[in-house]
């Protein structure tokens, strides 16, 4: 998995690529953790997500309880297979996607 960080003020932007699994959701719930101090707004590019688990779906769910506080979390560019697991498990509910 690649993540890209592009922050504009308290905007932040991360571009995750590849597969957000087992194995690498710890990466980005690391990268979220130290970058979100200050943070208002937080986007989430999936253009390059192939696939997530229950795993990148717990890290997703704890970024969006840490910025619901906040000016919020959106999710963009999601693929079909993402997008029918966010259906499927309710995620499509609760995150804003885009």
């Amino acid at each position: 998995m690649k993540i890209t960080k592009q922050q504009n003020g308290a905007d932040l932007t991360l571009a995750v690529e590849g597969r957000l699994d087992t194995t690498t959701s710890p990466e980005l719930e690391k990268e979220l953790t130290a970058s979100l101090k200050g943070v208002e707004s937080l986007t989430l590019d999936f253009s390059k997500l192939v696939y997530i688990s229950s795993a990148g779906l717990r890290v997703l769910l704890s970024a969006h309880k840490q910025m619901s506080g906040k000016g919020g979390m959106k999710v963009k560019h999601v693929n079909e297979v993402v997008q029918e697991v966010f259906d499927v498990t309710g995620f499509a509910d609760i995150l804003t996607i885009e």
